[in-house]
C-alpha cells in the first residue's frame, strides 16, 4: 500500500514538470499562467518601437496595436474558422488572422479595405484568391496577408536568437510574425518578453486567443513585418 501512495505523487510531479517544460510552457501560457525558471538569467532588451501616435491618445501606435489585440486574450475569443457574410466574424469568434486586423483597428488601420483594394488591383499576386476575389474571406487568409505585408509593410528579420540583444531588439511590440509551414499562422508581437529576451505573441488558435512565447512555436518563421508608421498621416 505504501508503494502505491508514493507512485501517485511522483506521477503528479512528473505531469506538472511536463506541463511546465512542454514547448516552453505553452500550455500554461495559453491559460494566462506565465512561469519562468527562477535561476535563469534575465536580459533587458531596449524598447525601440515607434513614438508615432497617429490617433493622439497619448500611447504609441505600436502599443495601441498590442493593447487592442490583447483584448482578444482577455475575452478568450473562441477559435472558430467560419465564412461570414460581410467578412467580419462576431466579436466572440475568430481565427489567427482576425487578431491582426482587430489589433490594427486600434490605430484606425482598416486592413480589410486596404487588402480588398490591393487584391482587386493585383489579383495574380494573391495565391488564395484563385482569380476570384471574395471580400467575405480574402483578407482573413494567412497566405493573402503574407502577400500584402511583403509588399506594403517593412520586412524585418525572421531569425530569432535568445539572449542576443542585437537580434532581439529587432523584435518590437506591434510587429507581425507569420508562419506558412505545416500550418498557416500569424500573430502580433507582444510587449511582454521571456527572461531570455524572446518576445511573447498574441494569437488565436484552438481553443481560444492567448499570449505565448514566440519560441514555443516550432514552425519556421517566414515573415516578420512592421507597419510603416511614419506614413499613416502622410
Amino acid at each position: 500500500m505504501k508503494r502505491k501512495t508514493t507512485i501517485i505523487p511522483t506521477i503528479l510531479i512528473l505531469l506538472l514538470v511536463g506541463i511546465v517544460f512542454f514547448k516552453n510552457s505553452i500550455i500554461l501560457d495559453s491559460l494566462g499562467i506565465h512561469i519562468e525558471l527562477p535561476f535563469t538569467k534575465k536580459i533587458e532588451i531596449p524598447d525601440t518601437y515607434t513614438v508615432v501616435d497617429s490617433n493622439h491618445n497619448g500611447i504609441s501606435d505600436a502599443l495601441d496595436i498590442v493593447h487592442t489585440a490583447r483584448v482578444e486574450v482577455e475575452n478568450r475569443t473562441n477559435y472558430e474558422s467560419n465564412y461570414y457574410s460581410g467578412g467580419y466574424p462576431p466579436d466572440d469568434e475568430g481565427v489567427c488572422t482576425d487578431v491582426i486586423w482587430r489589433g490594427l483597428k486600434g490605430i484606425d488601420v482598416d486592413l480589410k479595405t486596404m487588402m480588398d483594394k490591393d487584391i482587386a488591383e493585383n489579383i495574380d499576386l494573391y495565391p488564395r484568391v484563385n482569380g476570384k476575389p471574395d471580400p467575405n474571406i480574402d483578407f482573413r487568409r494567412v497566405p493573402n496577408q503574407y502577400a500584402y505585408f511583403e509588399r506594403h509593410y517593412e520586412v524585418l528579420t525572421t531569425e530569432l536568437k535568445p539572449y542576443d540583444v542585437n537580434n532581439l531588439e529587432q523584435w518590437q511590440p506591434g510587429d507581425i510574425v507569420l508562419f506558412l509551414g505545416g500550418f498557416h499562422h500569424v500573430a502580433i508581437i507582444s510587449d511582454r518578453r521571456a527572461k531570455d529576451g524572446t518576445p511573447y505573441i498574441i494569437h488565436n488558435t484552438q481553443p481560444f486567443a492567448s499570449e505565448i512565447k514566440l519560441s514555443s512555436i516550432s514552425e519556421p518563421i517566414v515573415g516578420h513585418y512592421r507597419l510603416k508608421y511614419d506614413e499613416l498621416n502622410s
